[in-house]
């Protein structure tokens, strides 16, 4: 892959746009403009620039050194309290915000790491990071406002910054972008699990879920819809809701939350609902656990993420190694978690690689949940996280495949006709690819503000062309004839594969008795032997001795 003659212009289009960054006080990392020299060089990224995040676990020992070096350039540093959803947890982050009188050189959390590099050394920087700004993994052209052109005409970029028309195609509607279709077959069957198993657990923290889709509704009969609904969408941690609450900024009940009173559909309105079709499709067997880890109205911010993160992680935990009934009663088993979103790490190739993050994602691992996650959209080979801490196929990569962990799985997406979708991130830390480009799925039933071109009665009956934007659903029997659009990105291709992982495990999950399902030795081999069915990943050999 040819990277662009000017890096600074094919970074500034792998970046939240300004207008978003600035609700959370959010920056992109310019590594023209390093305030300490003799340091490792940096890549762009996006980051709130007046918070920095430090391991829980570590923090008594690593503020005392990093408020003494920021009183040094003028800067006060104030922790913020742990949120109370990982206080009893083993994993959680502590936020710090910086701050300085205003005829003072204001603060910049990048540039404080720096310093502390400088003149604590590298050991000063473990279990701190940048709270990064994390990005959905729908296609959306950075700094394009998407047509919808009447003769699906594909506009050029006219300067040097603008991304290209065969990646804006992808936006567009009649070439991969959002739209309605019609579906006209029969929903996945699902079969009964036999007694003993249970369903094989697909986890996905994205926007949510609009559950009360026709497919996530289990009409074998009515009395059981409840018992065994193909989507939950409120699973908590004791008492502990797990996400973003509240339906009135929910992107799934809502699709027109942000922007003008003009009735458009929200960029990712629908992103989860999509998501969770796509799992359905991949394994109907699996029971999807849905969380809204993302909000339409402001950018996702890595320290509420990491939160999140930290609770679901508890929750295999408690399953998985439940001391007693009571623990296990309080746990969940989920074996794949889906994860549809990431950030550009500023230090890709550093050893300090954003341990905090790594830290939550080795632990699934060693409990055998296999995280599967979506590579990025922005045509680079630049490393996206959290899919590149998988296994890289040069074995160049941050952290190598381990015979005991599940690993992590980097997905990238590919064309209808099989070739990789132009708009997919790419390279040696992209280990499998699946259909994400002009894909089918599941849509909450939104109307937006657009209209048909024509409408008119005859003869009692409504006529009408296409409504661009109307995604509401209706059933007959079985076949359910609306609430399923197409839509394009790695965010797509990574459920396919967490489908279909589970569905390699399917038939050992549907039938084995439940006290071994809880092993986490038998967890690991399960989630290897089917992350070998599906992908190129193989599971290296057991350590000697």
């Amino acid at each position: 892959m040819t990277p662009s003659s000017d890096p600074e212009l094919a970074a500034r289009g792998r970046q939240p746009h300004p207008r978003r960054l600035d609700t959370v006080k959010g920056r992109v990392l310019d590594p023209t403009r390093t305030p300490v020299t003799g340091l490792p060089p940096a890549h762009p990224t996006a980051y709130v620039r007046d918070r920095l995040m430090i391991d829980k676990r570590r923090f008594d020992d690593l503020f005392p050194d990093l408020a003494e070096v920021a009183t040094e350039h003028g800067w006060t540093l104030t922790p913020n309290r742990e949120s109370a959803k990982t206080r009893n947890l083993p994993f959680g982050v502590r936020t710090i915000t910086l701050s300085a009188p205003r005829h003072r050189r204001q603060p910049d959390a990048w540039q404080l790491l720096q310093y502390l590099r400088k003149e604590k050394g590298e050991d000063a920087l473990r279990g701190i990071d940048l709270d990064h700004i994390v990005q959905t993994g729908a296609f959306q052209p950075a700094h394009w406002e998407i047509p919808h052109p009447t003769h699906w005409e594909i506009p050029h970029p006219d300067d040097a910054s603008s991304v290209s028309p065969a990646l804006v195609s992808y936006g567009l509607p009649g070439s991969g972008g959002r739209q309605p279709i019609a579906y006209a077959g029969e929903r996945p069957r699902r079969d009964v699990p036999t007694q003993g198993g249970r369903r094989p657990v697909v986890a996905i923290l994205d926007t949510g879920c609009y559950a009360e889709h026709p497919w996530f509704r289990d009409d074998r009969n009515v009395a059981n819809a409840d018992k065994d609904p193909v989507v939950r969408t409120r699973v908590r941690l004791g008492r502990q809701a797990i996400g973003y609450q509240g339906a009135a900024s929910d992107p799934e009940l809502y699709g027109d939350l942000i922007g003008p009173f003009d009735g458009e559909i929200d960029r990712i309105a629908g992103h989860g609902t999509f998501i969770a079709g796509l799992v359905h499709q991949a394994c109907p067997d699996a029971t999807i656990l849905s969380w809204r880890g993302i909000e339409t109205v402001r950018p996702l911010v890595e320290s509420e993420w990491l939160i999140t993160l930290a609770q679901i992680t508890e929750l295999v935990r408690l399953d998985r190694e439940g001391v007693d009934q009571e623990e296990k009663d309080r746990g969940q088993a989920i074996d794949v978690l889906s994860l549809s979103l990431g950030y550009y790490h500023e230090n890709e190739s550093d050893d300090l690689l954003d341990p905090i993050l790594w830290d939550i994602l080795d632990e699934l691992g060693r409990l055998g949940v296999v995280v599967v996650c979506s590579a990025g959209n922005d045509a680079t080979a630049q490393p996206c996280y959290p899919a590149a801490f998988g296994p890289w196929a040069d074995d160049k990569g941050p952290y190598p495949a381990r015979h005991s962990y599940a690993p992590v799985v980097s997905v990238g997406a590919s064309n209808p006709n099989g070739t990789d979708a132009m708009f997919t991130n790419g390279g040696p830390w992209v280990r499998a690819y699946a259909p994400g480009a002009a894909v089918m799925s599941t849509m909450p039933p939104f109307d937006g503000g657009l209209q048909p071109i024509g409408r008119l009665t005859i003869g009692g009956r409504l006529r009408e062309s296409i409504d661009p934007d109307d995604y509401h659903a209706g059933m007959r029997g079985r076949r359910a004839e609306g609430g399923f659009g197409l839509w394009s990105g790695t965010s797509f291709a990574a459920p396919v594969i967490a489908g279909r992982i589970a569905a390699a495990m399917g038939q050992d999950v549907m039938t084995s008795a439940g006290s071994g399902d809880n092993h986490v030795g038998e967890a690991v081999t399960r989630a290897w032997n089917a992350v070998q069915a599906v992908t190129e990943l193989r599971r290296p050999p057991a350590p000697a001795g």
